[in-house]
């Protein structure tokens, strides 16, 4: 059942992405012994957010690597939700990095610390360059790929983030306004939930095998009812078998029944299918009994639980 699957991350060679980990690590360093030395939680809050990304980009690139496999008889349908399931781990952390920097922000502020405005502004403007030439780096696979996406958007924010730590630093040096550090944290927490919370819904979905979120279901079971030759349809299955490969399954009532005929059936729905839909994988099983091929008794049929075989290698 080997498949190939061009994803357009191949834009993004492997040794940018080695680079771009390698980074963010040194940056992380510098960056929490910085803020350490000043005292600065905006600075270290920083610092967690870029080790975080260096660690979505390092599990991105392993990801990369084992969906790259071939389908086998263990994974019949092939490696490709490895990404998926990166990301999911990756966002994960990334609410859980968010939620702590708003518990040591406010703890921060009910025991306020001494903060050396130089150092926050000299390691952040220093992050700061770091980061854009990390978002540049990794920019070119972002277009094709939910972990690479991610990642990118994470290098923007931080950039942005930095530029929020070098203000505070100016803050604290003119106006000896402290806060300013903790409201800081305050919004890079908020960046990173933001972040998290957006993207945990579509690779969630992706995992638990929904139907793509720009396909309407009602329309699609409409659209292969249409196609000439069909009488009806059922057990109507539409999910993602990764992030960029779509499939479908359903149970077609041919109005003949020569199999010749079907097989020129299942030819027309496919197209359709591709075309309308971008729905490469299509399982089209022939089916006698008769069935309604109205959307709502497609969708409770759909609901339901079946015990039958699947025979998926006549997608051709």
């Amino acid at each position: 059942m080997g498949h190939g699957h061009d994803h357009g991350a191949d834009d993004l060679p492997d040794g940018r992405l080695i680079a771009a980990v390698a980074v963010n690590v040194l940056l992380t360093v510098a960056q929490i012994i910085g803020g350490v030395v000043s005292g600065s939680l905006s600075l270290i809050a920083d610092a967690l957010h870029n080790l975080n990304d260096a660690a979505s980009l390092a599990l991105a690139l392993f990801a990369r690597k084992i969906g790259r496999r071939p389908a086998d008889k263990l994974m019949t349908f092939g490696y490709g939700r490895a990404e998926v399931v990166a990301a999911l781990i990756n966002l994960t952390t990334l609410v859980i990095v968010g939620l702590y920097l708003i518990y040591e922000a406010v703890a921060r502020f009910l025991n306020p610390q001494p903060i050396d405005g130089w150092i926050v502004i000299g390691v952040a403007g220093v992050a700061l360059v770091i980061d854009v030439v990390t978002a540049v780096m990794v920019h070119a696979g972002s277009k094709n790929s939910l972990n690479i996406k991610a990642a990118f958007l994470h290098n923007v924010s931080d950039a942005l983030a930095s530029v929020g730590v070098i203000v505070a630093g100016i803050l604290i040096l003119l106006y000896d306004l402290y806060v300013a550090d903790l409201v800081i944290t305050l919004v890079i927490s908020a960046y990173v939930l933001w972040q998290g919370f957006s993207l945990l819904p579509r690779t969630i979905r992706i995992l638990m095998g929904a139907t793509p979120d720009d396909l309407e279901y009602d329309r699609i079971v409409a659209a292969v009812a249409a196609v000439s030759g069909v009488k009806s349809l059922h057990h109507v299955h539409v999910w993602s078998l990764d992030e960029h490969t779509r499939s479908l399954e359903a149970h077609i009532v041919p109005d003949t029944g020569s199999m010749k005929a079907f097989e020129e059936i299942k030819t027309r729905i496919r197209a359709m299918l591709k075309s309308d839909f971008a729905i490469a994988h299509a399982t089209l099983e022939p089916c006698t009994g008769v069935a309604s091929s109205d959307p709502a008794s497609v969708r409770a049929h759909a609901g339901k639980t079946h015990d039958h075989s699947h025979s998926h290698g006549d997608e051709a």
